[in-house]
């Protein structure tokens, strides 16, 4: 795991890693302070209510964007010194997110009871939050496109600044709202706090003004729309299906058993999110960008098994510090009225640790550009947590979620390692062994060696 060590020594924590770590612990701590907030002054049946909403908005936004966002970043970089691809680029992704962007905000201000019914029992009334997420849709493409641009400049600096400044400025709107509108302040506060963040983003593209000219509407290109397509579909799939899902498990929890069941559920996935994150932020900055320059088994599997002895060990200790102090944490992040969550902790915290172990082989996939494979993979997670989760649920009651959540990650992983099991425990093929034990030699014992 050497080569995990010397990258973050030489290039993550000199260009991003202390901003990112600011970013994530801010993330953290106004996740913490919403989540008090809405405890205190919303309760459990609420959490249910806002962990719909949340669900749908994250699935709207993405099918806005059309998923564009990674694959946008890839060409930027790519072609950031090429200025007639790079006009390209921006103006496919531009005037094609800008015409899907509008259609969604159409159809949903214009549908926005039938929303309602869709998520919201039918005796709450939430249709203008809706139409209110409608208007604000927009902003929010307007300011991922932004980041884009950032991102692919590698303006890591800036793009992490505006990040914690928008964490901070959506905190407090949301726990203004909150406190002024109760659980109707929670919900407008998560259909506009990220696009308020465009606001700021707005300083960010300042800097890249110069760009505005390159979009135009001529430039549109179907060979750029093709690639973005592959990084769309398959962003779409997880952004879009997830949600959903985890929409029909909770309305499902609510219907056969109660709201408050349903919230403490909501509260469970709160918190694994946020300890989650720390892991997921290490594979975004090493795991990706590494498998992308991997091109033999060798180095892929020493990856893998390199990352499961050094960080695995340190995240199965803090799952384990997280399960002994359960009772601690949910005072601190919620109230009394939340004590239930303890016992779906054990299940949660095992599926989060096979499903760390499982993604970080799936994360091949990203890099590779196995469109097939993830597609599949992932349908068939989402599919076993649904079916498990209504039979777990029947039986055991909200626990059955947690339990589901285990078995499927279980199963997930049992694929994952059928797929790569040639990669991690086949046979190395002999030139790989022959090119990684081959001596260095210089330009002189080069010749010598031709003279030879």
């Amino acid at each position: 795991m050497r080569k995990l060590i010397d990258y973050i020594n030489n290039n993550v924590l000199i260009k991003v890693a202390s901003l990112n770590s600011a970013s994530v612990i801010t993330k953290i701590v106004t996740g913490f302070l919403t989540s008090k907030a809405i405890a205190i002054f919303i309760g459990a049946e609420g959490l249910a209510l806002i962990g719909n909403l949340r669900n749908l908005v994250s699935s709207l936004q993405s099918f806005a964007v059309l998923g564009m966002y990674n694959g946008l970043v890839k060409y930027i970089a790519e072609f950031k010194n090429n200025t007639v691809e790079l006009t390209k680029t921006l103006s496919t992704a531009f005037y094609i997110g800008f015409i899907s962007t509008i259609i969604v905000s159409f159809l949903c201000y214009y549908n926005a009871e039938y929303i309602n019914i869709l998520i919201f029992p039918t005796y709450n009334d939430y249709a203008y939050v809706i139409r209110v997420m409608a208007i604000a849709l927009p902003f929010y493409s307007m300011n991922m496109f932004a980041f884009s641009i950032m991102n692919g400049f590698s303006k890591y600096k800036m793009l992490l600044i505006i990040n914690i400044i928008g964490q901070i400025l959506g905190a407090s709107i949301t726990l203004i709202l909150i406190y002024q509108n109760k659980i109707d302040g929670a919900l407008i506060s998560i259909v506009v706090s990220e696009s308020i963040i465009f606001l700021i983003t707005l300083v960010g593209v300042v800097n890249q003004r110069s760009l505005i000219p390159l979009i135009k509407a001529s430039q549109v290109n179907f060979t750029n729309i093709k690639n973005l397509s592959s990084y769309s579909i398959m962003a779409l799939f997880s952004a879009i299906i997830l949600p959903l899902v985890a929409i029909s498990i909770r309305t499902y929890i609510i219907d056969n058993i109660g709201y408050k069941e349903a919230g403490f559920w909501e509260a469970m996935v709160r918190i694994s999110k946020y300890y989650l994150m720390f892991v997921s932020s290490l594979m975004s900055l090493y795991i990706l960008p590494r498998f992308s320059e991997i091109d033999n088994n060798k180095e892929f599997r020493e990856e893998v098994f390199g990352f499961y002895k050094t960080i695995i060990p340190v995240f199965g200790l803090g799952l384990l510090v997280i399960f002994l102090l359960k009772r601690f944490i949910i005072a601190i992040v919620f109230t009394d009225e939340f004590k239930p969550v303890e016992d779906l902790f054990l299940w949660q915290l095992l599926g989060d640790f096979v499903k760390v172990l499982s993604v970080v082989i799936s994360y091949q996939f990203l890099a590779k550009k196995m469109f097939w494979h993830y597609i599949i993979t992932e349908a068939f997670s989402v599919m076993i947590m649904y079916l498990t989760s209504i039979y777990f649920i029947d039986l055991y009651g909200v626990k059955g979620a947690t339990i589901a959540h285990f078995v499927t990650y279980v199963m997930y992983y049992g694929i994952i390692l059928l797929i790569f099991s040639s990669s991690l425990f086949g046979v190395i093929p002999e030139e790989q062994l022959i090119k990684e034990e081959e001596p260095y030699l210089d330009d002189d014992d080069n010749e010598k060696t031709k003279d030879t």
